[in-house]
Parts: C-alpha cells; structure tokens; sequence
C-alpha cells in the first residue's frame, strides 16, 4: 500500500525523503510566504519572548501549527494539516474552519481567505501584510506570482523535518544550560534549537531591532534550510555568536562537514544528501551537531563540564525496564 503523499516512492516509513531544491523551489518559496502570513498572526497575538521565541511556528504530528494564541478573549490555534492540505483554523469554542491548500492558489488568494475565516470567527488580528527578510517584496495581497503548490514535494519536506525535529530535540537534551526550543522560524523558513551560553554578548552597533534581541546573548545555534537563493541545496547548519576567533580551524565530523564562509563569519555545514546516503543518518546529524559545537563552546570558551547533561544522551539512562527512573 502507498501511504498518502508517497507517490514517486520517495519517502518511506523511517526514511528520508528526496528534497532536490531544483524541482520544488517554486512551491518552497510559495509555502515560504504562507508560512510568513501564518507566523505574523501569532506574532500579533502571541505575548512577547526572549529572542522572538514567541513569534516561531513548531511540529506536529499532521504538519506545522502556531500552537494556542490568544486574541479577543479567545483561544485559537492555525495548522498547516500537510495530510489534507488544508489550513485549519481551530478555536476553544469548538468552531472549526479549513481552506485547502493546492496548486494555483497564490499568496494572495491564501492571505485573503484566512483574513476572512479569522474575521469571521472574531479573531481579526491585523498583521503588516508584507514579506520579511526575503527577497520577495510583493506585499501579500498583490501576489499572484507565487502560486505553486506540489503536494508530493510538500509531504516530503514535512516527513524531513519531522525526523530532524526528532534529531533536533535528542540533541537539545544533551545540554543543560539555557536552551530554545526546536523551532521553525518563518523569517529564514529554517527548522533550529539554539543554546546559550548565558553571557551577555556584546551589542553590535548599526542593527536593526529583530537581530537585536535575537542575539543579546552567546550562541551556539544549529538548523535545517531546505536551501535557498544563496545555499542551492538542502543541509544542516551551525553557527556560533558572536563569533569567535579560530572558530573555522577546529575539525567538525562527519567526513563531508566543512565550514562555508557566511556573512563575515563562518558557517559550519553538512549537505542532506550526505546524510541521507550515510549508513547512520541519525548518527551522523548528531556527530555533526555536536562537532560544530564542541567548535564554538572550545573557542568562546564556554564552561563545558557545567553544561554536559548528567542524563543524557541515551547511554546515561535507566535500564529499558524501566529500574530506577520514574
């Protein structure tokens, strides 16, 4: 039997799928800009975080949701359902709305509709209806360029960072110090979980206000893109702010891993594909992440013994029978 969004034979149970960037760049940069409709309601109507943690979109088990947000006394969630294809407004009241999400329906024709079904139950929060961050500039709108809409591709992108979110959150475990959450920002359309160092950084003179706050402390961030106008191809991603000196001289792992100039700065990378062509994917993902890591804690000297989780990773845990813990 082919499971609903496996046609091509591309994702299977526990695999990776396929994310040539080539051959769903169109619908990428459409989703993209859905997604920033979608994460500047919960940024008008989450209350604000650190480090714009309130305004980031997360997993679940059917696609990408907002989680509960509240507005006019009522509490309301929006989901990207990447099963129906549908944008699925839900509300505490029990009320429940749905558009379908399909090839030809620009921009546009989605901020419309959503606008609609949260006017009509009440929650008309009014956003700055036009791109951030990213070279479409077309405010909402007025786009009908961007109007693609590949299913597959789609699910396939979804089953990805639903196994790297996995990846992501085991990792975020090994580390006992301020940590973010695995997170999906709608600025960049990365997938990311951050730690801190807890020092203050350094303020940086001469940037706008969202990077800012993104960066009032050091950093050591790691991510997913499935690619984009600059990186033409999917893969994982770390980066260490501010950035210290010697950071690109330490060795990252896997064979493949290297460090990519970025900025003024460096990034250390490691290409999807590797990893899906790797005998232990998740292996690999984890020796990288903390590769690129042990890069930045060493050179920024972070305190490494006070960070290192006595629970994890997994050898640290109880027996299987359960003997000892909870």
């Amino acid at each position: 039997m082919t499971a609903p969004g496996r046609g091509d034979g591309t994702t299977t149970r526990g695999g990776l799928p396929a994310l040539p960037l080539e051959e769903w760049e169109a619908t990428k940069d459409t989703l993209h800009l859905y997604a920033q409709i979608v994460g500047k309601v919960r940024l008008a109507c989450a209350p604000p975080r650190n480090h714009w943690w309130h305004v980031t979109l997360h997993l679940d088990a059917r696609g990408v949701t907002t989680g509960p947000v509240r507005h006019n006394g009522t509490t309301f969630r929006i989901d990207f359902d990447f099963v129906d294809h549908e944008l699925v407004v839900r509300t505490e009241w029990g009320e429940t709305e749905r558009f379908p999400l399909h090839d030809g329906l620009s921009v546009a024709d989605f901020h419309a509709r959503l606008v609609a079904v949260l006017d009509g139950l009440g929650l008309g929060a009014r956003i700055r209806a036009e791109p951030f961050g990213v070279p479409m500039t077309t405010p909402f709108a007025q786009d009908r360029e961007h109007a693609s809409y590949d299913r597959d591709a789609v699910a396939r992108y979804w089953h990805a960072l639903l196994w790297i979110g996995d990846v992501f959150e085991e990792f975020a475990g090994w580390f006992s110090g301020k940590t973010s959450p695995v997170h999906l920002f709608w600025h960049s359309f990365d997938l990311a979980v951050t730690r801190f160092s807890g020092r203050p950084a350094p303020e940086r003179a001469g940037i706008d206000p969202v990077t800012r706050e993104a960066y009032t402390h050091e950093v050591i961030s790691f991510g997913f893109w499935g690619g984009d106008a600059n990186l033409r191809a999917p893969a994982f991603y770390s980066y260490t702010a501010p950035e210290p000196a010697g950071l690109a001289d330490r060795p990252l792992t896997p064979e493949g891993a290297f460090w990519s100039p970025s900025n003024g700065g460096h990034l250390a990378l490691l290409w999807y594909e590797d990893v899906r062509a790797a005998d232990r994917p998740r292996e690999t993902v984890l020796d990288f992440l903390e590769s690129a890591y042990q890069a930045g804690a060493v050179t920024a000297g972070w305190d490494r013994p006070e960070f290192t989780s006595t629970w994890c990773p997994p050898e640290h845990l109880p027996d299987a029978s359960g003997t000892g813990g909870p």
